[in-house]
């Protein structure tokens, strides 16, 4: 194996994915690809992928963990892989209906993948009614957040419907690293640390008024963050199942642009203000109160800069912000949800959570590891859900010359956060994939339901 270098090491936030992982929380973001048909073979499928690999080195790299945890794990070649243990095939039951696609997808995503191999599978799935098919993906959490995972759709798709096929790449993978040399880096890792502090407080030294701004704004961050870390127990939250109920809401991106427009905000507080109509819908249906009733939603932000897209591992953090579920209006909904994303924009959490993550870097290793695989098993009450927004193609893409007609993303849950929400954009549409946990959710497609009747609410004001 070369030198190992700063970007073989797993970053904090991608290790703390990983520690995360247990029986009943499997940490694998993924989507649902549904495609014009007919499907192409198995064999077909598998030389696509393959010929793109090259383009996604960390496809064909596994996790390496190091001795005692004395460091963060590191990626490194595979010498065991082969395509075939990561690209399957299954097929519908007839009538091959859109319900049996959402069922059979939960069941796949309520497997773990094998931490010993490359932390990703897909599925071709045919049998699909309207003669259509489908390609399941699903990526450890560790690898990819979702601006990243909407890049790889990028590399894996073709915007030209007769774009040649691409020979693969010969490739041999470099040679592994024994656990000694694993941690000896860890150990000359934690040596550096000293080090890169000394330079930060140089840097503050030459430029004080930046590095005084930019503290002040995480500390409000942070502070704005303490008032949020305590949140009372409801239907949403609590214990949690290995398994899961998948389903999903449509909208048409033209629409709910025109609901922007003219009622104000952005295309997300459209859509947040949907969700929040159709939890409203569902907690109503359980008999909950719904007078000044909230619900709390983490809404991850991307720290993605323009030079840095196209790079795989996470650059995301997160503002916490209050769905309002108990006005019954559309419109005070939407306005209620930009006043308050407007104001968390400018408030620095964002920033502030970040820092936290960005202190990590300076946590030994084997205090990381623990402290994740303590906190995995602590409830937490801070959130009820995760409202994630994954920005797709804009145009209509292509495999194996076949269009790819709808794009619905799959959030995985935990932390005792029973139900969490994927929004997507591609080519005009907007969809929501939307998780639950198999037992306490048994009514998801309520919500689901709710959200585009919700959101249809919005459209119908301005149509």
């Amino acid at each position: 194996m070369a030198d190992m270098d700063a970007a073989d090491r797993l970053s904090p936030l991608d290790a703390w994915w990983l520690h995360l992982e247990r029986e009943v929380q499997q940490l694998h973001v993924g989507s649902a690809l549904l495609f014009e048909g007919p499907a192409p073979s198995h064999a077909q499928l598998m030389s696509a992928i393959e010929s793109r690999l090259d383009l996604v080195p960390r496809y064909r790299q596994r996790v390496l963990r190091v001795p005692l945890d004395l460091g963060r794990p590191v990626w490194a070649d595979d010498p065991r892989f082969r395509i075939g243990d990561h690209v399957r095939h299954t097929t519908l039951p007839r009538p091959g209906t859109e319900e049996s696609l959402r069922d059979m997808t939960a069941g796949l995503m309520s497997e773990h993948l094998d931490l010993s191999r490359p932390l990703w599978e897909s599925w071709l799935v045919d049998g699909l009614e309207g003669g259509r098919w489908a390609m399941v993906n699903k990526t450890h959490h560790s690898m990819i957040d979702g601006i990243s995972g909407a890049d790889i759709i990028d590399v894996l798709l073709d915007r030209d419907p007769h774009a040649e096929a691409r020979p693969a790449v010969p490739w041999t993978p470099a040679a592994e690293t024994s656990p000694v040399r694993l941690a000896a880096s860890a150990l000359g890792d934690m040596l550096r640390v000293p080090l890169e502090i000394g330079q930060g407080l140089a840097r503050a030294v030459r430029a004080p008024g930046r590095f005084t701004r930019q503290s002040a704004v995480e500390l409000s961050g942070l502070a704005q963050l303490g008032e949020k870390v305590m949140w009372p127990e409801s239907v949403l939250d609590g214990p949690i199942g290995p398994r899961r109920r998948w389903g999903w809401a449509r909208a048409d991106l033209t629409e709910v642009k025109k609901v922007k427009n003219s009622l104000g905000g952005t295309v997300n507080d459209v859509i947040l203000a949907g969700i929040a109509g159709g939890f409203r819908t569902f907690l109503t249906a359980r008999g909950e109160n719904m007078d000044g009733r909230t619900v709390r939603t983490m809404v991850p932000v991307s720290m993605r800069t323009r030079e840095e897209r196209g790079q795989l591992g996470n650059q995301v953090s997160a503002v916490f912000a209050d769905l309002p579920v108990g006005l019954s209006d559309p419109a005070e909904r939407l306005a209620a949800v930009t006043r308050q994303l407007s104001s968390l924009k400018s408030s620095g959490m964002a920033r502030g959570v970040d820092s936290m993550f960005t202190a990590a870097d300076l946590v030994p290793g084997t205090l990381f590891a623990l402290g994740a695989r303590v906190a995995a098993r602590l409830p937490q009450r801070a959130i009820s859900t995760v409202t994630t927004n994954v920005p797709g193609p804009p145009v209509p893409m292509y495999l194996l010359g076949h269009r790819m007609t709808e794009l619905f993303p799959y959030i995985p849950i935990g932390a005792d956060i029973r139900i969490t929400i994927g929004i997507a954009s591609y080519a005009g549409r907007l969809t929501c994939g939307v998780t639950g946990d198999f037992d306490a959710v048994p009514d998801l497609q309520v919500l689901c339901d709710g959200i585009e009747s919700a959101t249809e609410e919005l459209v119908a004001l301005v149509r």
